[in-house]
C-alpha cells in the first residue's frame, strides 16, 4: 500500500462499531470509507454521518473495492467468521475482543493471514493507554522488583435487559456467541495481565450462572500460573450489586501495587523511588488506538499491538477456565505452532 494514504477502513456492525467508527475518523492516517449492518436504517444514518458508503450485504462490501481494511464488531462468537472472509478478499483486518471464543478458528484466521501476508489484529483498548505500557515496561524490566503475585478482581453488574438486548437479540446470553463473563468483560484484564507478566501456564478454575437466565455464566474464578513462575487468581462477575469495577493488585519482593479501574491506587516500593512507573518515558509517535496501529502495520509493515497470535492467548486462558470447571483439572496453556 502506499504509504502516503491514509486508510480505508469499513466497519462492520454499528452497535459499539458506531462508536470505534467516529474514533477512527479522529486518528491519523485512517478514513471511514464504508460501515455494514444488518439494519439498513442504522447504516443509512452512520455513512450519512460519516460521508462514506453504507452497506447491509458484508459481502458486497468486501467486494466493493472501497476499502483497505475492515474493523469487526459483531458478536464474538462471529468474529473469526468475519475475519476470515476479509482475509480471502485480499483484505487487513481486526476484530474487537475477545479475538473469539473458538480456539481452532483463530488458529485458521492466523495461519491464513501469515500466508498472505495480512494484517489481523485484536482490539484491546487497555493495551493503548499510557499508564498500561508503562506498567508492562516496569514489570518486565524488573523495576519493582520480582513480581510473584497478581490479583484480579472484576465485580461487574450487567442486568437481565443487557443479556436481552444486542444485535442479533440475545446473543450474549447464548453459548453459540458468547462464553461469559470472563469472555466477554473479564478477557480485558486477562489479555493486560498476561501481557505484563509474559504470559500464562496453567490455569485451574470455576465457572457458573447465579443470578442470570442465560446460557452462559456470569461468575468465574481461576488461579493461574504464569510462566516467569509467579501466581496468579482471576475474579470476573457480572452479578455484584453494586458494580465495584476492576481491581489490579501486584505484589513484588519490593512492594505493593493496586490498579483500580485504569489508574494507580496505591504504589509502595521499600527501598525505591515510586516516581519510577511515572518517570518512564514513551515512544511520541505510538499508535494511541487500534485503527492508528493496523494504520501503520499496513502503511509501514510495522506489528500490532495485539495481533492474531499474542490475541490468541487470551482466548486460551478463558476457554482453559471453562474447561478446568467441567473437568475438575488444571489446564495447561499449549501455545503449540498455530
Amino acid at each position: 500500500m502506499n504509504p502516503d494514504k491514509p486508510v480505508r477502513f469499513g466497519i462492520l456492525g454499528l452497535g459499539v462499531g458506531y462508536s470505534k467508527a467516529k474514533l477512527c475518523a479522529e486518528s491519523r492516517n485512517c478514513v471511514v470509507a464504508a460501515v455494514c449492518d444488518l439494519q439498513e436504517e442504522k447504516a443509512r444514518r452512520v455513512a450519512e454521518e460519516f460521508k462514506c458508503r453504507w452497506y447491509t450485504d458484508y459481502d458486497a462490501m468486501l467486494d466493493s473495492g472501497d476499502i483497505d481494511c475492515v474493523g469487526v464488531f459483531t458478536p464474538s462468537g462471529m468474529h473469526m467468521d468475519h475475519a476470515l472472509k476479509a482475509i480471502r478478499r485480499g483484505l487487513h483486518v481486526f476484530v474487537t475482543k475477545p479475538m473469539d471464543i473458538d480456539v481452532e478458528k483463530c488458529r485458521i484466521a492466523i495461519r491464513e493471514a501469515e500466508k498472505a501476508n495480512l494484517v489481523l489484529a485484536v482490539d484491546f483498548d487497555l493495551r493503548y493507554q499510557d499508564i498500561n505500557q508503562k506498567i508492562c515496561y516496569a514489570i518486565q524490566k524488573g523495576l519493582i522488583g520480582r513480581v510473584f503475585l497478581v490479583d484480579i478482581l472484576m465485580k461487574w453488574f450487567r442486568d437481565e435487559a443487557y443479556y436481552k438486548g444486542g444485535y442479533p437479540p440475545g446473543w450474549r446470553s447464548s453459548r453459540r456467541y458468547e462464553g461469559g463473563s470472563a469472555a466477554n468483560q473479564g478477557v480485558h484484564f486477562i489479555d493486560l495481565v498476561q501481557w505484563w507478566m509474559g504470559g500464562v501456564e496453567s490455569v485451574q478454575g470455576l465457572s457458573g450462572t447465579f443470578t442470570h437466565d442465560i446460557e452462559t455464566e456470569d461468575c468465574s474464578v481461576a488461579v493461574m500460573k504464569f510462566k516467569s513462575g509467579a501466581f496468579g487468581t482471576l475474579t470476573t462477575t457480572t452479578s455484584s450489586i453494586p458494580h465495584l469495577g476492576t481491581r489490579i493488585e501486584v505484589n513484588s519482593d519490593r512492594g505493593s501495587m493496586i490498579w483500580k479501574d485504569g489508574k494507580i491506587e496505591f504504589f509502595h516500593l521499600k527501598d525505591g523511588d515510586i516516581s519510577v512507573i511515572d518517570s518512564i518515558a514513551l515512544p511520541s509517535d505510538r499508535p494511541t488506538n487500534i485503527f492508528e496501529d493496523m494504520a501503520n502495520a499496513i502503511r509501514k509493515g510495522g506489528k500490532p499491538m495485539v495481533d492474531g497470535r499474542e490475541g490468541l492467548k487470551s482466548v486460551m486462558v478463558f476457554n482453559a477456565i471453562y474447561e478446568s470447571s467441567k473437568t475438575g483439572r488444571a489446564i495447561k496453556i499449549e501455545e503449540t505452532s498455530i
